[in-house]
């Protein structure tokens, strides 16, 4: 089947291969993938994005981000949205930000919103969408999420191919992602500091005023010369410190519901170390590809752990178990299907 596929990314984060965010990396392999296979893609996003299909760019937020200024934002991304369905033959829509429901195209092609987040971040009428054709479904099965038009999980994938290296292993440890509180960096980097072992945090802290207050407020304090935050980090630099590294610390305080970049250390050969939250207990082989544990104090002691793991059973794991080329294959049978439901819909 031939698809044109309309993409909506989160507004306040750029598209790229290089992307911090797990939404939107996952855009960003569908792109890429549609483009590949002869497809039609095209992506409303923040200016500066990256994409291999038509990218209509979107203002970027200067400072932090306001609800006056999300709702300015919000109100461009219907306008742009409109239009590009005015414009173009779509057969497919496919949201992936956590405000999907405040930019809603007008009643027309299929619209299925990925819920990459906590199910119980999201407003109710983002779980339960009035717009005609309106489709939901999650990342992993740790997310409740039940409805008439919700449709299974598609897990997350990673690229297995590319994150494939050879770095010898080196004495520290990895945290990488969005900087906030849920994400548990200051835990990360207290027991970097009792296993007493050196520490990069590679990641992004976004313009929310919680966001940043955390940086300066738990984070910040923190660091020294063995524990360092060194910002976003490109698909290269993060495939080389994936390999590099000891181990990738994971202590989030709420419940993952992929832990992309669980699955990323993993195909690089490294183990991850994290709390037993969400979907990292169907991440994690404990023992194996690395250990769940419960407090700061069992983190630091299984870093040392880390050193009696196998690279080669994290790689075997990540790349039976998360493939990218499973995941994209599920979404475009995903999108064949819908596509197919409409115009039965409409024959009727």
């Amino acid at each position: 089947m031939n698809l044109a596929v309309l993409s909506i990314a989160f507004p306040f984060a750029r598209v790229s291969p290089d992307s911090v965010g797990g939404a939107e990396q996952i855009l960003s392999a569908l792109d890429q993938a549609l483009v590949a296979g002869g497809q039609q893609s095209i992506v409303v996003a923040q200016e500066g994005s990256q994409v291999a299909g038509k990218l209509i760019p979107m203002p970027r937020l200067n400072g932090t981000i306001s609800e006056l200024a999300r709702a300015e934002i919000w109100a461009r991304y219907r306008t742009a949205i409109n239009q590009v369905l005015s414009a173009h033959r779509i057969d497919v829509i496919h949201c992936h930000g956590i405000d999907y429901n405040h930019y809603l195209p007008r009643p027309g092609a299929p619209l299925l919103a990925t819920l990459h987040l906590p199910i119980e971040w999201y407003a109710p009428d983002a779980l339960v969408p009035r717009r005609p054709q309106t489709w939901l479904h999650g990342v992993s099965t740790v997310q409740r999420l039940a409805g008439q038009y919700v449709l299974p999980p598609i897990e997350n994938g990673v690229p297995i191919e590319r994150l494939s290296a050879r770095h010898g292993k080196r004495r520290f440890a990895l945290i990488l992602g969005r900087i906030c509180a849920e994400k548990g960096v200051h835990l990360a980097i207290l027991a970097a500091k009792k296993a007493d072992i050196p520490l990069l945090i590679a990641g992004e802290v976004f313009s929310y005023g919680p966001h940043l207050r955390y940086f300066e407020d738990e984070v910040r304090p923190l660091l020294d010369s063995q524990r360092r935050f060194i910002g976003p980090i490109a698909f290269a630099r993060k495939r080389r410190l994936l390999t590099a590294a000891r181990c990738l610390l994971v202590p989030s305080v709420v419940a993952e519901t992929s832990s992309l970049v669980a699955r990323e250390a993993l195909a690089c050969g490294t183990p991850v170390i994290g709390f037993p939250n969400g979907a990292l207990t169907q991440v994690v082989e404990p023992g194996r590809t690395g250990f769940l544990v419960q407090s700061v104090e069992a983190i630091a002691r299984a870093i040392h752990d880390c050193d009696g793991l196998d690279p080669l059973l994290c790689r075997k794991a990540a790349a039976e178990r998360f493939s990218d080329r499973r995941m994209i294959g599920e979404y475009f049978m995903r999108y064949e299907r819908l596509t197919q439901r409409a115009h039965e819909q409409i024959a009727s």
